[in-house]
C-alpha cells in the first residue's frame, strides 16, 4: 500500500522553513537554563522535544553549531523509512526501530508531513542469496515487522516490473520521508513548548564554575558553564550532547575515552534521469553480504519524485567532507592513526578498494545495479548528491553496533550525558530513541 500526500501540500511546508531557521537563527542569547541539549541533528531535537513535553516547568535550550538545523546526517541522507527488517532479534536497535517506524507515521499524519509508504523489496539475483534471505525472514518475523511476505520472480515483476531476481522479501511497510522536514518540524515543538535554540553556537568547552553570573540570584543552581569558540556563555544544570559526527570529541571534554571513535564515511548517490524514473517503484535492496560491514547499493525513490541509486562507502577525509576532494588535517591524522579503522582496513582491502573504484569508474557500479534492473545503462544516470556518516569504531576494527552512553569524570561528568552512538537507522528510530534517551536523563538526573 503506498500513502502519500500532495505536492502542494509538501511545496508549502518547504517554503515556510526558512522562516523558522530565520526566527531560530535571531533569537539572543539568555544566561541560565535547566538543561542545555547540544547537536541540533534529529536525535537531538527529538530529545529535547521529548523532554520538553515531559518536563514543561523546566527551562531547555537547543546549541546547535550550525546557521541551521538538521544540516549534515539528518539533511543528507535516503530518506527511507526503515521496517526493522536487519536487527537481531531482541536487541535494542530492533525494538525502537520498530517502534519507532510506528510512532514516525503517525507523527507525520498528525502534522501533516509527506510521506509515502511505497514498501521495499530485498532481491535474491543468485542462488547462494536465497539461504540469507529466508533467514531475514524469519528474523524479520521476529521482530514483528508488519506485513512481510516472501514472492518468487513472478511477485518480484508484479511489484516492481523492471526488476529482475530469484526470489525477494517484501516490506510493504517500508516508506520515504523527507527527514530534514521531520527534524525541523522537532525543533518546532520544541520552541512552541517554550524551548530556545541557538544556532551558530559551536561548543568548545564545558566546565564546573565557582561562582555565578554577574548579576544572577541563583547563586550555583547553575554550575555547569558551556562557552562556544567566540566567547559566548550559557550556564544550565544539566547537560544532554548528541553530536553525531563529533560525539567523541564532544564526550571528551567532561573525561570521557576517546573511544568509540567516529570515523566518517563518505556515500556518494547516483540518479536517474527523470525520463528514466519509471524503472523504479519503491525501494529495491540487495540481500546483505555478512562478508562486508556496510549494506551495499540500492535503489530508493525520493519524495521529490526523483530516484537515488547507491551509495557507496569510502573513508572521508573531513568529517563534513561532502566533495571528493574535501579535506581536514586533524579529521584526516584522527582516522588514519587509530588503531580500529587500521585493523577495519585490512580486514576489508579488496571490498575498500573495490568501492573507490566504483566511486570513480561509474560503469562499475551500474554493472552492479543491472543485476537487478537489467535496462539500466551509463547514459540513464548523473552524479547526485553525498552524504557522511558517522561510523563509530572500536579498537578491534568492528562497528560499533549499539547505543553508548557515557558521562565522564569528576563534578562535569555527574551532570553530562552524552550519546555518543546511535546508529542507523537513527532517522526511522529517533522519536522512540528520544522516549529512551529521555528515560536515561531521568534517571541519571532525577528530573
Amino acid at each position: 500500500m503506498m500513502r502519500s500526500r500532495s505536492g502542494a501540500f509538501l511545496n508549502a511546508v518547504c517554503a515556510a522553513q526558512p522562516k523558522l531557521l530565520k526566527g531560530i537563527a535571531s533569537r539572543q542569547l539568555h544566561s541560565t537554563y535547566d538543561v542545555a541539549v547540544v547537536g541540533g541533528g534529529i536525535v537531538g531535537l527529538a530529545s529535547a522535544r521529548e523532554l520538553i513535553q515531559r518536563h514543561p516547568a523546566l527551562t531547555f535550550v537547543l546549541l546547535e553549531k550550525e546557521k541551521e538545523l538538521a544540516a549534515h546526517q539528518s539533511g543528507h541522507n535516503s530518506g527511507v523509512i526503515h521496517s526493522g527488517i536487519y536487527y537481531t532479534p531482541g536487541s535494542l536497535k530492533a525494538r525502537l526501530c520498530v517502534r519507532g517506524a510506528t510512532l514516525a507515521y503517525q507523527y507525520c499524519e498528525k502534522k501533516g508531513i509527506p510521506y509515502k509508504r511505497c514498501g521495499k523489496l530485498i532481491v535474491a539475483v543468485e542462488q547462494e542469496e536465497i539461504p540469507r534471505l529466508k533467514a531475514l525472514y524469519e528474523r524479520g518475523l521476529k521482530n514483528k515487522v508488519r506485513d512481510l511476505s516472501i514472492v518468487d520472480s513472478k511477485g518480484i515483476r508484479e511489484r516492481e516490473p523492471y526488476c529482475r531476481g530469484i526470489m525477494a522479501l517484501d516490506s510493504p511497510y517500508t516508506g520515504i520521508v523527507d527527514w530534514r522536514m521531520v527534524a525541523l518540524r522537532y525543533g518546532r515543538d520544541f520552541e512552541e513548548a517554550g524551548g530556545t535554540v541557538l544556532t551558530e553556537f559551536e561548543v568548545s568547552d564545558m566546565s564546573v564554575v565557582k561562582e555565578s553570573p554577574a548579576g544572577s540570584p541563583d547563586g550555583l543552581k547553575h554550575p555547569i558553564a558551556i562557552r562556544d569558540k567566540k566567547g559566548d556563555e550559557v550556564r544550565c544544570r544539566y547537560v544532554l550532547t548528541c553530536g553525531g559526527l563529533y560525539s567523541d570529541r564532544l564526550s571528551q571534554i567532561s573525561g570521557c575515552s576517546p573511544e568509540p571513535r567516529i570515523v566518517p564515511f563518505r556515500g556518494d548517490y547516483l540518479v536517474l534521469k527523470p525520463e528514466k524514473h519509471y524503472l523504479v517503484r519503491g525501494n529495491i535492496y540487495p540481500v546483505p553480504d555478512p562478508r562486508f560491514p556496510f549494506l551495499g547499493v540500492h535503489f530508493t525513490p525520493r519524495m521529490d519524485g526523483g530516484v537515488w541509486l547507491g551509495p557507496n562507502a569510502v573513508l572521508a577525509f573531513k568529517r563534513e567532507g561532502y566533495h571528493l576532494y574535501d579535506f581536514n588535517a586533524r579529521d584526516f591524522a584522527d582516522a588514519l592513526s587509530f588503531r580500529g579503522l587500521q585493523k577495519l582496513v585490512l580486514r576489508n582491502v579488496t571490498y575498500g578498494i573495490g568501492e573507490m573504484y566504483r566511486g570513480v569508474f561509474l560503469g562499475a557500479q551500474i554493472k552492479i545495479l543491472q543485476k537487478y534492473i537489467p535496462e539500466l545503462s551509463l547514459s540513464d544516470v548523473l552524479r547526485g548528491p553525498t552524504g557522511v556518516r558517522a561510523q563509530a569504531l572500536d579498537r578491534d576494527g568492528n562497528l560499533v553496533d549499539d547505543f553508548v552512553f557515557d558521562g565522564g569524570v569528576g563534578d562535569l561528568g555527574s551532570r553530562v550525558l552524552h550519546v555518543r552512538n546511535a546508529p542507523s537507522p537513527a532517522a526511522t528510530s529517533s522519536l522512540a530513541i528520544a522516549e529512551m534517551i529521555s528515560d536515561e536523563v531521568e534517571s541519571r538526573f532525577m528530573l
